[in-house]
């Protein structure tokens, strides 16, 4: 995919969601990276359920860590791996009121450095949050990026790096949630849904749907 291709690509995506977001509920940048944090291997949709219930209680670190690990648990059980990431939102908050006078830190390493966050979350977190234009790569994004040949990859931080190459500077901030809509509900992994696709003639992918 030439540059001129990528450019009408993301002209189309802006044109059809001109102002993309996470399906992720929240209201703070630390609501923001709880629901982050929760959602590794689990579904925007369990997590928002979970969250539902969680947040009108613990929307800050010091309430969270009133609840402790066995309160944080009691709403998110119904979530994949829920004893670690109970674990790591806790020590979390511990280290944000410690460290960072309880906020979210607007940085890449202060925001590694904290458990259960890793790249992908730190970069949804800058970009969403604070509006830094990162581009957080997740299954969705590097199946995508690789079938439609727009930053095509064998490692994540590759397909990362291509992408804030080869993405135009004035799409780059929304770039992340174009794409992961996309590879969510048309470029789907086991059958793309190429019929209903804004962006078929610009695909490289050779075994296009009906």
């Amino acid at each position: 995919m030439n540059a001129s291709q990528r450019r009408v690509l993301f002209e189309r995506l802006r044109a059809a969601n001109p102002h993309p977001a996470t399906e992720l509920h929240y209201r703070t940048p630390f609501e923001l990276l709880v629901a982050v944090m929760l959602s590794a291997q689990a579904t925007d949709v369990s997590v928002n359920l979970a969250t539902a219930t969680l947040f009108p209680v613990a929307d800050t670190p010091e309430k969270m860590l009133s609840l402790g690990e066995e309160g944080l648990i009691e709403h998110i059980r119904r979530i994949g791996l829920f004893k670690t990431k109970a674990k790591n939102v806790i020590t979390t908050c511990q280290i944000l009121l410690d460290q960072h006078g309880g906020a979210v830190p607007h940085g890449r390493e202060a925001l590694e450095a904290l458990p259960g966050v890793g790249r992908k979350t730190a970069n949804v977190v800058l970009n969403t949050a604070f509006g830094e234009p990162t581009i957080a790569v997740d299954t969705h994004i590097f199946r995508v990026a690789n079938r439609i040949g727009l930053a095509p990859g064998k490692t994540v931080l590759e397909v990362e790096r291509k992408l804030l190459r080869h993405v135009p500077a004035e799409f780059r901030h929304d770039a992340h949630h174009w794409l992961i809509l996309h590879g969510r509900y048309v470029c789907k992994a086991r059958k793309p849904e190429c019929g209903a696709c804004l962006i078929r003639d610009l695909c490289d992918f050779k075994e296009k749907t009906a």
